[in-house]
């Protein structure tokens, strides 16, 4: 089985799907000749042809609604935002169009759109470069939000959002595009929007996470003292949350953390602790934590990781949350 890191896995996930159903067409602004800033959509454009993989203008405004078009007129398409900062000046029409089209229409018309964004920090780049802000679109009713952390599972999710009948989010963590490779099948799978995964099963306190802070959490867990037995659960999807697998966890657990880049104030942290809080409330034996950004703007890359939840402090919020 080849062995791809994010990129790899993405790019062929687009590649499988434009090959599966040719209405699934690519848009962005550099996504064709050049391959994406990231190299992301790199050689479809060659494969595919200019009407598939379209290189657009520097407006995001342009490239939203014409992707709205496109999902009206029963396309699939794949608009690229290079930056989560630039998903300003096309949130009107994420979220004032696409995500109300079902309601608008009583279901007459839906929007299957899947809209690609690099999102987070870790990679020393300016402002409007680094931001986590999938609270915003997860307070968003009618659209999904996804995230991916591994390979395999950014195929899985990918393939799962474009067939989806609803607009989704599909945000990309940069810093861990290229840091590690899997294997990554060449067949047909999809991860059903809504699941999350338990990537370490424990029995003393429940870690909640999505995106690049996985790999943070599983070295504050290696950093943790031998007796201590962590559960750790990658959301996966920011919004449907799978309230069932962390529900489950926090009452045996009876513990919880919540760890996300974003700031705290407002993050999804504060709504997973509001739902452990209703749920699980007879089970907890603490307050539950939560490690994120701080409430500022993210900072330029001499304290980029002073501002990150890092190791350290997930595993300094984590023995405070044992020791209440």
């Amino acid at each position: 089985m080849p062995e791809r890191n994010l990129v790899q896995a993405i790019n062929h996930a687009l590649a499988h799907e434009m090959e599966r159903d040719e209405r699934v067409v690519v848009l962005g602004e550099d996504v064709g000749f050049n391959g994406g800033v990231f190299r992301v959509t790199e050689g479809l454009q060659a494969r595919f042809g200019r009407d598939r993989v379209v290189d657009t203008p520097l407006a995001e405004s342009g490239i939203m609604g014409t992707a709205i078009g496109l999902a009206m007129a029963d396309m699939r398409p794949v608009p690229e935002i290079q930056f989560e900062g630039f998903l300003g000046p096309a949130y009107d029409q994420l979220v004032n169009h696409a995500a109300r089209y079902r309601t608008r229409t009583r279901s007459a018309i839906t929007i299957p759109l899947t809209v690609r964004v690099p999102v987070g920090g870790g990679i020393h780049a300016p402002e409007l470069h680094s931001d986590s802000p999938e609270a915003i679109y997860a307070h968003t009713p009618g659209l999904k939000v996804v995230m991916p952390s591994t390979p395999y599972d950014a195929k899985g999710l990918l393939l799962a959002a474009i067939r989806d009948p609803d607009p989704v989010l599909y945000f990309e963590p940069k810093r861990v595009y290229r840091s590690f490779k899997e294997e990554v099948p060449d067949e047909d799978y999809t991860i059903p929007i809504g699941q999350a995964k338990v990537v370490s099963e424990g029995t003393d306190i429940t870690v909640i996470t999505w995106g690049a802070p996985v790999f943070q959490c599983l070295a504050a867990m290696d950093a943790l003292p031998e007796d201590v037995s962590m559960e750790l659960i990658d959301l996966r999807t920011i919004y449907p949350i799978d309230m069932d697998t962390v529900i489950e966890s926090v009452r045996k657990t009876g513990r919880a953390v919540v760890v996300h880049e974003a700031p705290k104030t407002c993050g999804m942290g504060a709504e997973i602790s509001s739902i452990i809080q209703e749920h699980c409330f007879l089970h907890l034996e603490a307050p539950v934590q939560r490690v994120a950004g701080f409430d500022t703007v993210m900072p330029y890359y001499k304290l980029e990781l002073e501002y990150l939840p890092e190791a350290p402090r997930i595993e300094k919020g984590i023995m405070e949350c044992l020791a209440y």
